[in-house]
């Protein structure tokens, strides 16, 4: 079976979804023997090709992109004209089964070409901003795309989304699409990758640095709490931070605060950030499916999560949820957790078995199985 992947983020670029369809591809290589060929964005000194193993190869188009942690639109489009030519290369020279696209916009449309001109079948994983309406920093884009979105939708054999939430947002811009056509499968996670360590008494936080994550909430949160010896660390990039960083002065958090900037997914550190910490917070004001949320759950963290998106849908009753941008009740659930060590160490082990029970790769690669051999070319 040859695959032909396509994605503007793949690490070590982006943010959730980047990590999560290099786990696809590689499993895809490894436990299915599929020939995976990615074709995804440059970066600065980031090799062109990349050889994972025999079955999974990174070919990086030359683009315009200014940051690893967020990719502009424009900047997207770079990928989309580059990328093209590289995927055209790459069809006269093998014959792909079907194409697996990530993210219905900006990617999709280079699948639907491909599929016009070779006549190779796609399916998509969906992410969230590449939904309508679904991330406030597109407002202005959303409708001068929807037609075209619909249309991509239309000749795609499935549509993924990672949570039932996504899946309703979906159906709310586009009525008329089939049950079988949109499909939940969850995002997946190695059991081995994250694992706790020696406990520390650590709040962690994990996200891309923008108003919408909500950080400013919980930093206001924290500026009348008492913490003791407890201690915050902050891993991210993005614009937003300055303005945290001055939060964090103007509050007097100092000592409590420290921010870390961006870590590598697989990298040691972020592993021993996860693993060490005792308490993990999301604050997001939307999201579709945290992938940090499963890595903290599988790192022993008690998870403090907005009640948003599919937050829920991962968290279930291991963890604690609040209302996303109430900082009140953001306080006193900081408060609960840090004061209560029997509370944290129950959340830390149920959430554990959750992640291990519900979204191992293992279980989840086996629906894509599916749904590649119901796409692929007769």
């Amino acid at each position: 079976m040859r695959i032909l992947m396509l994605n503007y983020e793949f690490p070590p670029l982006g943010g959730g979804a980047s990590p999560v369809s290099y786990e696809i591809a590689e499993h895809f290589s490894k436990k299915c023997d599929f020939d995976i060929d990615v074709v995804t964005m440059g970066y600065k000194n980031l090799l062109s090709y990349e050889k994972i193993n025999n079955h999974f190869r990174i070919f990086r188009v030359k683009c315009w992109r200014s940051k690893k942690e967020i990719c502009y639109p424009w900047e997207q489009a770079t990928y989309l004209i580059s990328g093209f030519f590289k995927c055209i290369k790459l069809c006269l020279k093998k014959k792909y089964d079907v194409c697996h696209c990530h993210f219905i916009i900006p990617t999709g449309l280079l699948a639907y070409f491909l599929k016009i001109i070779f006549g190779i079948p796609y399916f998509v994983t969906s992410h969230g901003s590449d939904v309508i309406n679904y991330n406030p920093r597109f407002k202005n884009i959303y409708p001068q795309v929807t037609w075209i979105w619909k249309k991509l939708i239309k000749n795609a054999q499935f549509i993924i989304t990672p949570s039932n939430f996504l899946s309703s947002q979906i159906k709310e811009v586009y009525p008329i699409i089939s049950n079988e056509k949109l499909t939940v499968i969850p995002n997946g996670i190695d059991l081995n990758k994250f694992v706790p360590l020696k406990k520390k008494r650590n709040i962690l936080v994990v996200s891309r640095l923008f108003i919408n994550k909500g950080i400013q909430d919980f930093l206001k949160a924290l500026s009348n709490l008492e913490l003791k010896d407890w201690h915050v660390n902050i891993v991210g990039e993005g614009p937003y931070r300055s303005h945290l960083e001055k939060l964090v002065s103007e509050y007097n958090l100092n000592e409590k605060v420290t921010f870390y900037g961006w870590l590598e997914n697989k990298s040691r550190e972020i592993k021993k950030a996860f693993g060490e910490a005792e308490i993990f917070v999301l604050t997001s004001y939307f999201e579709n499916m945290n992938v940090t949320l499963l890595e903290a759950m599988l790192s022993g963290c008690a998870v403090l999560a907005s009640d948003v998106g599919g937050n829920s849908e991962i968290v279930g009753d291991c963890g604690i949820l609040f209302p996303a941008g109430n900082i009140e009740q953001l306080h006193n659930k900081i408060k609960q957790l840090i004061s209560d060590q029997r509370l944290r160490y129950e959340l830390q082990q149920k959430g554990i078995d959750r992640i291990k029970n519900k979204f191992s790769w293992e279980n989840i690669i086996k629906q894509y199985v599916f749904i590649i051999n119901s796409t692929k070319r007769a």
